[in-house]
């Protein structure tokens, strides 16, 4: 393939990536309740749509034609549907700067006129970088003072449930699985060892799910206990000490890099407010902030049912087939499940679903493997 060639298949790949970034911010922007950041999701889009017709216009002028695409998909596909906003944005804070590098590449492919497009593209996509990271964390529209009194809430409850289902169904999909495996493995597939098999798949899967759920509403139910617990020490040594308070306060904005004078200012604000100043104390202090923390009986009923849900998969073939056809299935099963476990992930990760997935599949290998030999080696010793 030329030069030209290798030049006008980039600019395509372009344009499909600038087609898809700006469905995504537009989808974004649908699901975004607040007028500010719905209005900033918007104007990313049509900042989008323009470079396509930009590149599109090169693309003829270098006697090639615009991809024909019926239908623009968001970028990351279902991602873009059903992961938080929160990780969304992260994803598109990692693509804006995966497209500063390509076109600082398309840069040296092309002309001055390729270049020159390039260079103001790049411009955007690095503020949109900044943009994107600015959404998700904090709004970077308001004054610091604004930003630190106002923590936005819009994605730190949404994934929570999302992410103890997603993995409950994992540790109870891999408990379970090396249950079978190994069980499979000790009775040789036998007709008398299937109900041993299905008695000790679903004690598994009873066990794992209390396990995980009582875990869960603990390990939710300590979080509170210690910021609760935090909060009134601090109450009380705000009440004691304002003004010591105000300066530890003062010292925590002076370290993030504010100047002495713009620290104390809004450490003396935050003062104002007792309130959210004990809550910025914990949060700066001990990183602790109360809309972090889960419901403890939705972590417990969301872990519970979803490691069930994942311990029954191994199981629900020893229902309906016997013997060897029984554990193929079951393996089967088990090995398709780890992957759509894995590509769920990504749902409250930053990484690809695929990768994710795959990564699953192969654990999902080495535990049946693993497992399976060791019900093997008792059967033969004992």
């Amino acid at each position: 393939m030329g030069a030209e060639a290798k030049l006008k298949a980039s600019i395509e790949e372009v344009i499909r990536g600038e087609l898809s970034s700006a469905e995504t911010y537009r989808l974004l922007a649908k699901r975004e309740k607040d007028p500010r950041k719905k209005k900033i999701l918007e104007q990313l889009a049509q900042v989008e749509d323009r470079h396509a017709e930009e590149w599109s216009r090169r693309l003829v002028e270098l006697g090639g034609k615009p991809p024909q695409i019926r239908r623009v998909k968001p970028l990351f596909g279902w991602q873009a549907y059903l992961a938080s906003p929160e990780m969304v944005l992260r994803r598109m804070e990692e693509h804006e700067d995966e497209a500063v590098a390509r076109y600082l590449q398309m840069q040296q492919m092309g002309d001055e006129r390729t270049a020159e497009i390039a260079q103001r593209v790049m411009r955007d996509e690095e503020e949109h970088a900044h943009m994107t990271r600015a959404l998700y964390s904090a709004s970077g529209t308001e004054h610091p003072v604004e930003r630190i009194l106002r923590r936005e809430h819009w994605h730190v409850r949404g994934g929570s449930w999302i992410g103890d289902a997603i993995y409950g169904i994992n540790d109870g999909l891999g408990a379970v699985f090396g249950i079978v495996s190994g069980m499979a493995g000790y009775s040789a597939g036998s007709a008398a060892g299937h109900q041993t098999v299905l008695i000790a798949g679903l004690v598994g899967t009873l066990a794992s799910a209390l396990s995980m759920g009582s875990g869960a509403f603990l390990a939710a139910k300590s979080e509170r206990e210690v910021y609760e617990a935090e909060l009134t020490r601090e109450r009380t040594e705000l009440h004691e000490n304002p003004e010591e308070e105000i300066e530890e306060m003062s010292l925590f904005y002076q370290l993030k890099g504010f100047s002495e004078e713009e620290a104390e200012a809004m450490a003396r604000r935050l003062a104002e407010k007792p309130d959210q100043m004990l809550r910025m104390m914990a949060h700066e202090e001990l990183g602790l902030s109360e809309a972090s923390f889960p419901n403890p009986w939705i972590s417990l009923l969301s872990s519970m049912v979803s490691t069930a849900v994942g311990g029954l998969i191994p199981v629900l073939p020893f229902f309906f087939a016997r013997g060897w056809m029984a554990v193929f299935w079951s393996a089967f099963v088990s090995v398709l499940a780890h992957f759509a476990v894995g590509a769920a992930k990504s749902l409250v990760t930053t990484r690809k679903w695929w990768v994710s997935g795959l990564e699953m599949t192969a654990i999902a290998f080495v535990v049946g493997v693993l497992t399976y030999l060791i019900g093997v080696l008792f059967n033969v010793h004992v």
